[in-house]
């Protein structure tokens, strides 16, 4: 995930090998990691994580789909 530039809305890419998840501008990011649940959030320190089995959760802060959720068996963050 890399911030944007007006540090407003995060860029996310959330994809797999073969399926392409999400890709596009977000407010929240929500995962877990060995430590537990987080949030990434515009303006977020630059991190690399682990992350465990859980459902990810995207929040695009767009009304008409406001958030996405899938399931992952793990993978990275950063």
């Amino acid at each position: 995930m890399k911030r944007s530039k007006s540090q407003e809305k995060l860029t996310v890419i959330a994809r797999a090998p073969f399926h392409i998840y999400y890709e596009g501008p977000a407010q929240m990011v929500t995962g877990t990691n060995s430590v537990g649940e987080f949030d990434v959030l515009p303006g977020h320190a630059d991190f690399f994580s682990v992350m465990m089995p859980c459902d990810v959760t995207i929040d695009t802060g767009d009304n008409s789909k406001d958030l996405i959720t899938f399931k992952i068996s793990g993978g990275i963050v950063g």
